[in-house]
């Protein structure tokens, strides 16, 4: 079955961890062998890895956050700026090696699903561009430069606070310049990833912005506490707005009371990431509100991701526990890749 991910940093794994994605997963891990460092030699994802695995598409990050008080990063937005623009040179050489397909449009999107229901194998890796915090956009008149060189998504901060708004562990709403850059946004046709957005922030954006929303990565604070998680009340809200939720494969935001680096991931398998999709389901009263964001490059390895996952392949195995669960074969494909498919089939522009 066709996968299409809500959340994969592809160009930082690539750049920062010095990985070439072009190698089978068995191949990195190889060459990480003996490395020391936080899920060195056990990563989960790679080009051929997807591929193996239908991710026909994937919304993949720029993601250069500035340093501010105890959140590390880069020392200025003038930086970070650079490092984006090195992600993206990453994106680029892969689409022009016709190792992935950069989706700008609607169009761009239907054209490139249906090539992969016909012959997957003679199509690349699908990539809608995605911001994850915006620290990059130096102002919210620097917007449009961005959505010129094909960004489509963006969510507002990471950790911490930036000069827009307040993310995960920090606590305030929108800034000013949040306000701004929502509306250039909007003006734009630009999706807001509200992931990562302090639970004021979060409020804030739903009052001030009027285009299309989604939740890239995110679970469910009912299931696992947590600020980095949605209460129920912002799940039914983002579902009022229409907005597709990405379940994350993070075992921190699946199992609760996990503490990094110290719980094994014995204790969280694929079961709870059902868990976190069958409760956003409940909360809608169908299955066209929740889809993946896995994030299983997101700095971590297997050793923090269910224990019966050991590549982005292994997303296969969802279907068949949403199956034993009594779900359709129409809900489990809204799950899997046509709720993504739906939503920015809406939201992405007619024209490039």
């Amino acid at each position: 079955m066709l996968v299409i991910d809500g959340h994969l940093d592809l160009a930082m794994n690539a750049l920062n961890w010095n990985r070439d994605l072009k190698k089978r997963v068995s191949e990195i891990r190889r060459a990480e062998s003996g490395m020391k460092g936080k899920g060195r030699g056990v990563n989960t994802v790679s080009l051929p890895e997807m591929k193996r695995g239908e991710v026909c598409a994937c919304l993949a990050t720029l993601i250069a956050r500035v340093r501010r008080g105890k959140v590390d990063g880069y020392a200025s937005k003038e930086i970070a700026y650079a490092a984006a623009h090195g992600q993206l040179a990453y994106y680029r050489i892969l689409e022009t090696q016709g190792l992935i397909r950069m989706i700008r449009s609607n169009m761009d999107l239907k054209v490139h699903v249906e090539g992969w229901l016909k012959s997957p194998e003679q199509n690349p890796i699908g990539v809608i561009l995605s911001m994850e915090g915006a620290d990059p956009i130096l102002d919210p008149d620097h917007l449009e430069y961005w959505w010129n060189i094909g960004l489509r998504v963006l969510s507002l901060t990471h950790y911490g606070e930036n000069d827009y708004a307040h993310g995960t562990g920090s606590q305030g709403g929108l800034k000013p310049l949040g306000r701004k850059l929502l509306e250039a946004m909007y003006s734009l046709g630009m999706v807001l990833d509200v992931t990562h957005l302090s639970e004021e922030s979060f409020w804030d954006a739903l009052e001030t912005f009027q285009g299309h929303i989604i939740a890239s990565h995110s679970n469910c604070r009912a299931l696992v506490p947590g600020d980095r998680q949605l209460s129920d009340e912002q799940i039914k809200a983002l579902i009022e707005r229409d907005a597709v939720i990405g379940v994350a494969l993070d075992a921190w935001m699946l199992y609760p009371g996990w503490i990094k680096g110290v719980t094994s991931n014995e204790v969280v398998s694929l079961e709870a990431v059902a868990d976190q999709i069958e409760h956003i389901v409940d909360l809608a009263g169908d299955t066209r509100h929740v889809a993946i964001g896995s994030d299983l490059d997101g700095g971590f390895g297997k050793e923090q991701c269910p224990h019966d996952l050991d590549t982005i392949a292994d997303l296969q195995k969802i279907p068949s526990i949403l199956k034993k669960r009594g779900y359709s074969d129409q809900d489990i494909r809204n799950v899997m890749y046509e709720n993504w498919l739906r939503k920015f089939g809406e939201a992405l522009p007619t024209k490039k």
